[in-house]
C-alpha cells in the first residue's frame, strides 16, 4: 500500500462537521424552563400557562442560536423546526393530560362497585348514593342497536364506491357522505325527532340509536373506503385472471385482506358517538329507573346522565361527584374501545416475512 493511501487511511472525513450531542436538545429544554421561570418571576407574570409560553418561545430560540453556533445556520434550521414539532405536541399534551388527570381525581371519589351496580331509583339527585347501571344498560343498547345499523350499511357503500362506484351516483354518495360527516349531531336527532312527531311517538331508545347510526356511518364509510383501497390491486387480478367472480373476490379477497382496518374503524366510529348528548336528550329523554327494552318507554345513557347530574349539581355535592364519577366511566369505556381496535388491528394485519 503507498504512503497516501495510508496517509489518506488515518485521515478523518471532513464532510461531517461539528454536531451537538443527543443530550442537547434535552439540556436545552430544563435551560428554558428555568429561564420561562425567572423571566416570568421577574415580570410578575403568575399564570402557569405565560410560564409555559414563555420557556416554549425561549426553547426555540435557544435551540436555534446554540444550533447555529455550532453546526451552522443550515442545520439549526432543521433543528429549529424540529423543536417547533416538539413545542406542538406538548401543547396539544397538556389540555389532554390535564382534563384526564382532573377527570380521575374528581371521580375516585364516589366510583365503586356500589355505583356501577345500582341506579337511581328514588334517589334524588340532590341526595347521596345511587349509581350508574341504568346509564351503563342505556348506553350500551343504543350505542350497539346504532352499531348493527350503521356498520353494514357503511361497509356496504364503501365496497360500492371502491369497486363498482362508476359515474354521477358515485359522485352522489360521496358527495352526501362528505357532507354527513360535518353534520351537528343536534340536527340528527331533530331528524329523528320530527319523524317521531309525524307518527306520534314517546321517547324510547331506538330513537337515539337511529340518530347515532345517522352520525356513525359516514365515519364508517369513509374508514372502511380508504381501508379498500390500500389492497392492492394485484390481488383483485389475480383473483379475476383465474375466473373467480368479482362479489367473490371481494368476499373472499379484498375484505379479509383490509378486515383489520375495516374493524378498526367501526370502533373508533362506536367511540366517537358514545358520547354524544344531543340526540339523546331529544329522543331518550332519560330515566333515573332500569329499562333494559329500548324499543318501549324512555331510557338513560352515560352522557345524559353526566349532563343531568351536573345540572343538578348546584348546591349539592352529591350530583356533582357523581357526574365527576360518570364522566371516568364513559372515558374508561371509549378507551377500552381504542384500545380493543388496536389489538384487533394488530391481530388481523397482514403478515409479511423477512
Amino acid at each position: 500500500m503507498s504512503h497516501a493511501a495510508v496517509s489518506n487511511a488515518k485521515r478523518p472525513s471532513t464532510l461531517r462537521g461539528a454536531s451537538l450531542p443527543k443530550w442537547s436538545p434535552w439540556a436545552i429544554a430544563v435551560g428554558s424552563v428555568a429561564a420561562g421561570v425567572g423571566i416570568s418571576f421577574a415580570a410578575g407574570l403568575e399564570s402557569s400557562v405565560q410560564w409555559g409560553l414563555i420557556a416554549a418561545l425561549v426553547y426555540v430560540l435557544g435551540t436555534y442560536v446554540i444550533a447555529a453556533r455550532v453546526e451552522g445556520r443550515r442545520q439549526a434550521k432543521d433543528r429549529v423546526v424540529t423543536s417547533m414539532v416538539w413545542v406542538a405536541f406538548v401543547l396539544a399534551l397538556v389540555p389532554l393530560v390535564s382534563l384526564v388527570w382532573e377527570t380521575v381525581v374528581r371521580g375516585v371519589k364516589v366510583l365503586d362497585v356500589y355505583f356501577l351496580t345500582h341506579s337511581m331509583g328514588v334517589v334524588a339527585d340532590s341526595e347521596p348514593g345511587g349509581g350508574i347501571y341504568h346509564a351503563i344498560i342505556g348506553t350500551l343498547e343504543q350505542v350497539g342497536l346504532a352499531t348493527l345499523i350503521a356498520a353494514p350499511i357503511g361497509v356496504l357503500t364503501a365496497i360500492y364506491l371502491v369497486e363498482y362506484g362508476r359515474g354521477r351516483l358515485a359522485q352522489a354518495i360521496t358527495f352526501f357522505v362528505d357532507v354527513m360527516t360535518g353534520i351537528p349531531s343536534i340536527v340528527a336527532g331533530l331528524f329523528i325527532l320530527s319523524l317521531m312527531l309525524m307518527w306520534d311517538l314517546q321517547p324510547f331508545g331506538f330513537a337515539g340509536s337511529l340518530a347515532l347510526a345517522i352520525l356513525m356511518m359516514p365515519v364508517v364509510v369513509r374508514s372502511t373506503e380508504e381501508m379498500l383501497k390500500l389492497v392492492p390491486n394485484e390481488l383483485r387480478e389475480a383473483s379475476l385472471a383465474l375466473g373467480v367472480p368479482k362479489w367473490r373476490t371481494i368476499l373472499k379477497i379484498v375484505v379479509p385482506t383490509a378486515i383489520g382496518g375495516i374493524t378498526t374503524g367501526i370502533m373508533l366510529s362506536v367511540a366517537r358517538i358514545a358520547g354524544e348528548t344531543a340526540p339523546v336528550l331529544l329522543l331518550v329523554f332519560g330515566n333515573p329507573f332500569i329499562n333494559n327494552n329500548p324499543f318501549e318507554g324512555a331510557q338513560a345513557s352515560l352522557p345524559l346522565y353526566i349532563y343531568q347530574q351536573y345540572s343538578q349539581s348546584a348546591g349539592s355535592e352529591a350530583a356533582y361527584d357523581r357526574a365527576w364519577a360518570a364522566s371516568l366511566t364513559l372515558i374508561a369505556f371509549v378507551m377500552i374501545l381504542n384500545l380493543v381496535a388496536r389489538g384487533i388491528a394488530r391481530w388481523k394485519a397482514p403478515k409479511t416475512g423477512r
